[in-house]
């Protein structure tokens, strides 16, 4: 699947934003954004809008602040300073629970499964906040709770699907290959119907071609659910092959922010992350 190049203008806050985006309010907005850790800021004014269907890549060296931005949207870490705004609504003070219940899922770069338990109930374990059942139905296995697992069951399924891992479903999540795992990990993210998904180095460790595999999975799950995905990837084929505008992080500052084709050809990303060019 080719990429297509998307239209950018600026809307009358002076942000720029995908054009088909341009009438909705951004998913995310982070104004100023910072952390210090251990007397280090880890992260300094970073900001950064995201429009509601947008696919961001957020790139730099090692050790630049890309988890730890990531960390500090998903309540993991709370900011010294700054603002994060989740569709129009200011998250400060907000718990992980609270910040997931919200809108964002994330993936993160070390798998986190519950391998012991299948394909499918890694995926319900997600829908927590939907089930409409108490404990008491739970234990005595009435009518609402058998209602709710099958509806649980068969959404399940539908993600999995997205994959072709239906027929995984009652396959132990640890037995996967790893390429599969990380796949479990994205369903399972997108079972709590997020507005905006995190992915933290999602080909870490996979070959050329489930890397191609990966990237053609990202687009259908765009495609089908129309949600803003941001990304950390350090394989660059990947992020300048399926992202729309990229943001570099270096020290943890924002160095450059534009399309594949600005950051590529910004002589201050060039010289940080993507390597000097070779004088004549």
């Amino acid at each position: 699947m080719s990429k297509q190049k998307t239209k950018y203008i600026t809307i009358p806050s002076k942000t720029i934003l995908p054009e088909r985006d341009a009438s909705r309010k951004p998913v995310l907005e982070c104004v100023n954004l910072g952390i210090t850790l251990g007397g280090i800021k880890a992260v300094e004014d970073f900001n950064l809008t995201v429009g509601r269907t947008e696919i961001v890549g957020l790139i730099g060296p090692n050790g630049a602040g890309k988890t730890t931005v990531f960390n500090l949207l998903t309540k993991v870490y709370q900011p010294t300073t700054g603002t994060i705004l989740l569709n129009d609504k200011d998250t400060h003070g907000m718990t992980t629970t609270q910040i997931n219940k919200a809108g964002i899922a994330r993936t993160f770069q070390n798998i986190r499964l519950f391998k012991n338990l299948s394909v499918a109930d890694n995926v319900k374990a997600a829908m927590n906040n939907e089930m409409k059942y108490g404990m008491l139905s739970a234990i005595l296995r009435l009518p609402n709770y058998k209602r709710e697992e099958i509806a649980a069951h068969r959404r399940a399924l539908k993600l999995l699907s997205i994959f072709d891992m239906q027929d995984m479903a009652d396959v132990r999540a640890g037995s996967l290959p790893y390429g599969a795992q990380r796949r479990l990990e994205i369903v399972r993210a997108l079972a709590t119907s997020p507005s905006l998904l995190l992915l933290d180095e999602p080909a870490a460790g996979m070959n050329p071609s489930e890397t191609a595999e990966l990237m053609d999975s990202i687009r259908k799950v765009h495609e089908m659910f129309q949600i803003a995905i941001i990304l950390i990837e350090h394989d660059m084929s990947l992020v300048m092959n399926i992202c729309e505008g990229i943001c570099v992080l270096n020290f943890g500052h924002v160095i450059a922010k534009g399309t594949p084709d600005e950051i590529q050809n910004n002589p201050a990303v060039i010289e940080a992350y993507l390597g000097r060019k070779k004088e004549a």
